[in-house]
């Protein structure tokens, strides 16, 4: 019982900061267009990557060494 006269008022401590945040995002028009970031990801401005196959022929570090030895690498 002596648990819940601490455990009330910081609930309701925690409910209040919740709700202040709650007026806080809604003030600074975080709720004001919802659509579009939903949509954005299909509008994507990347670069197209080069393929594969032409960065193979180029000697990237990541080919397999000529070592004897078969353990991996530890980088």
């Amino acid at each position: 019982m002596d648990s819940i006269f601490l455990l009330v008022p910081i609930v309701i401590f925690f409910i209040a900061c919740a709700v202040k945040l709650f007026f806080w995002a809604v003030n600074n028009g975080q709720y004001d267009d919802l659509e579009t970031e939903g949509r954005r990801i299909l509008f994507d401005d990347d670069q197209p990557r080069k393929s594969g196959i032409d960065q193979a022929g180029q000697g990237s570090e990541s080919s397999p060494s000529s070592t004897s030895n078969d353990t991996p690498e530890r980088h």
